[in-house]
């Protein structure tokens, strides 16, 4: 698109295909950029300035996103959110298939314990991960279904963000979401697999991450 658009300066990673549509052409060291935050970070720079992710300006700044305590007000009300309870987020979709997906029988013995502890659940995602919010509160009795909300292709991106802003606490997979979690300052819990953590891990100093070997000793 920059191309088509005339914009003189067009600068990038060399690779998919991009290298006749730049004109300021990098060649990416994976070894001296380990994360994609600090390798488009650098693209802002002159290249003969950033050779390696040490040269970026530190601490480096994470995104954000702020959202008011009358748009979380607004929106739980909406969807018809009790306030009886605090609210838990699990975002159980993840894109390229069941690979990279917490079973939902986990996800279900997690929501089970939540509620009994006094939560409230709510599930986030996509349409197509509407099926797996479903497989969740299939598994849970008639009681404690009433406190567990499949809202997974039920809202917008906007809504989705505020009512995640909205929860105590996310659990989710490798997802878009994830990185909006992060990006809120939510406590969460990003489960990988199999894909690593350490290229795009969720920017935040309230994620716990549990990487792929053990998300999968826990599966058995």
């Amino acid at each position: 698109m920059p191309f088509f658009a005339g914009i003189p300066h067009r600068t990038g990673w060399r690779g998919e295909m991009r290298y006749g549509l730049l004109n300021d052409v990098r060649v990416l060291d994976k070894e001296a950029w380990p994360l994609m935050v600090e390798r488009y970070v650098a693209l802002a720079y002159d290249k003969g300035i950033m050779r390696t992710a040490q040269d970026l300006p530190q601490p480096l700044l994470w995104p954000q996103l702020q959202v008011s305590e009358g748009e979380k007000s607004y929106t739980c009300n909406q969807f018809s959110l009790s306030s009886e309870r605090p609210m838990i987020g699990f975002c159980p979709g993840a894109e390229f298939g069941p690979a990279k997906r917490w079973p939902h029988y986990h996800y279900a013995e997690l929501a089970k314990q939540l509620i009994d502890e006094g939560y409230q659940v709510v599930l986030f995602g996509s349409a197509k991960d509407h099926e797996a919010g479903n497989e969740i509160l299939a598994a849970l009795n008639t009681e404690q279904q009433a406190w567990c909300r499949n809202l997974a292709g039920e809202t917008q991106l906007d809504q989705a963000v505020i009512l995640i802003a909205a929860c105590k606490a996310i659990v989710t997979n490798d997802s878009g979401l994830m990185h909006v979690a992060a990006a809120l300052n939510r406590p969460l819990v990003a489960l990988y697999g199999p894909s690593s953590p350490d290229f795009t891990p969720p920017l935040s100093h309230k994620a716990r991450v549990t990487p792929p070997d053990y998300r999968l000793s826990q599966s058995a």
